[in-house]
């Protein structure tokens, strides 16, 4: 065998062992946000830093830098976008991120977040910022210190999201962002203006959580999550966690007075878990078979629940379906009328309840909060009320209390600071991503309205899944589309579908 072949897969062998110890982390996590007793949480988070120290070692081990170095003008390393290729140059970046942060601040930032989470959950149980307050001041003064040791030459936030999506930066981010809003925002005013406006009412009458439980499971496994290698449980916030090669969790929340909320959170996170189990297996744990970043993923998600999920295609098949589940609710309810009502665009204050239309300004929200908090411009003390204004000046409206209002998502508590303009950005790409793959297939209606989601799916893993990390994120668009990433495929799809609800067409 030639050195350098050997050298390669002592290298993947050491980094699948890593990747051993990372799937215990997130099963650790998955059981810390699914049913850890309260009591807990203290001795959790002394078993996740731990673990979360010894993968950091391992990430840093000088021995993984001295085979990289090997590699580096080795024949696996001469086809760009190759498996070996892709292992060597994304395990490099990886490595040269992790050995500029200190163990001991990876082990601080591990602790803080497993106990800010525990103190963000109170906080919202008692509707009080205060309890939860001096345990973000933690979590923001650590992420600094990550952000400063990563070093960066614009701003710190470049530092952070380069962790959630990788070759991406700040200035970028903002101009998709700020593109939608100049877009978006006149178009919602003008819809707000309109007399046509859905009858909705029936989304909110009492949809008994065990059919919701049976209907979701029922639907997920249609759209192809595969329910032999994952499972769907309950939390406070909804999201997936891939444990190992066929080990994929998915989870949502359930209310029985507003039946969107389940349903749509269980074909987001089931599009999470279908990218999750589209991978390749006898890559897992190395770049080939690991997913591109969090806006791709997100574009996974948010394609299974928008452009499939809410279009018209998937509720003449799924229509009657969902009337057996529910016939004194809905039995007086036509399809267009549910059509329109669970395509309602009306500015609310729960970013993930959000309609289609708006969901880009809770983001961006999020987006300059964040960053004046990373700066140094905005104390914590202040987030709600810098919130709250925030609010106001961009959706029109002010949450009444701090559950509905700063305090209504894990994230900041976990220390994701960066990851929140992903969702956006994976709204751009699935919208990109869709319109090409219906060009593809020559169009997806008579496929979702006769119950068939097999071609779109293949379409994906292809183009998407089975790529894992052999492309950035921008590349995989351009080389998927043939254009580069812009969010006017997004505008164009919200328009064409929304204004004949409203009389604009």
């Amino acid at each position: 065998m030639p050195q350098h072949q050997k050298v390669f897969e002592e290298l993947c062998q050491f980094v699948r062992e890593t990747s051993l110890l990372n799937s215990t982390l997130s099963l650790l996590g998955w059981d810390e946000r699914t049913g850890l007793p309260k009591a807990a949480s203290e001795y959790r988070a002394d078993q996740m830093t731990l673990l979360a120290g010894l993968i950091h070692r391992r990430r840093t081990d000088p021995q993984v830098g001295r085979w990289l170095d090997e590699l580096a003008d080795s024949p696996l390393n001469a086809e760009k976008y190759s498996d070996t290729e892709t292992v060597i140059r994304e395990l490099k970046r990886e490595w040269n991120r992790q050995i500029k942060l200190p163990a001991p601040l990876i082990e601080k930032l591990t602790h803080a977040s497993v106990r800010g989470q525990h103190f963000w959950q109170e906080a919202r149980r008692q509707d009080d910022f205060k309890i939860f307050q001096p345990a973000l001041e933690e979590i923001i003064g650590l992420k600094q210190q990550e952000a400063d040791a990563l070093e960066f030459t614009t701003c710190r936030y470049d530092a952070l999201l380069e962790e959630y999506e990788p070759y991406e930066t700040t200035s970028n981010v903002r101009i998709i962002l700020e593109g939608l809003r100049d877009e978006l925002v006149p178009f919602v005013h003008t819809i707000m203006g309109c007399e046509k406006t859905p009858e909705n009412a029936f989304l909110t009458k009492h949809y008994p959580i065990g059919d919701q439980k049976r209907l979701g499971r029922q639907v997920a496994e249609t759209l192809g999550f595969d329910f032999s290698r994952g499972r769907l449980d309950t939390t406070v916030h909804p999201f997936c966690s891939s444990l190992a090669p066929h080990d994929t969790r998915i989870t949502t929340r359930y209310d029985a007075y507003r039946f969107p909320t389940a349903f749509f959170g269980i074909l987001h996170e089931a599009g999470h878990g279908i990218y999750e189990q589209g991978l390749r297996a006898d890559w897992y744990g190395l770049p080939p078979g690991e997913t591109i970043s969090l806006g791709i993923h997100e574009s996974q998600s948010r394609l299974w629940e928008n452009q499939v999920g809410r279009s018209l295609d998937f509720w003449k098949y799924h229509f009657s379906l969902l009337q057996s589940y529910f016939p004194t609710v809905l039995e007086r309810v036509s399809l267009d009328c549910f059509y329109a009502a669970i395509n309602d665009v009306r500015p609310s204050l729960i970013r993930v309840e959000a309609d289609e239309a708006t969901y880009n300004l809770h983001i961006l929200i999020r987006f300059e909060l964040e960053q004046a908090m990373l700066n140094g411009d905005l104390a914590v003390r202040d987030l709600p009320e810098a919130w709250n204004r925030k609010y106001q000046d961009d959706l029109g409206i002010c949450p009444q209390n701090v559950a509905e209002g700063v305090l209504q998502d894990i994230h900041w508590s976990s220390g994701a600071i960066g990851y929140f303009p992903t969702y956006a950005l994976g709204n751009v790409y699935s919208a990109q991503f869709f319109g090409h793959a219906t060009e593809d297939l020559g169009g997806c209606g008579t496929d979702f309205s006769e119950g068939q989601f097999e071609p779109l799916r293949r379409w994906l893993k292809q183009n998407i899944h089975l790529t894992g990390k052999c492309y950035s994120a921008r590349e995989l668009v351009h080389r998927i589309t043939g254009k580069e990433l812009s969010h006017t495929y997004l505008v164009d799809y919200l328009k064409n579908k929304l204004s004949p609800l409203y009389g604009l067409s």
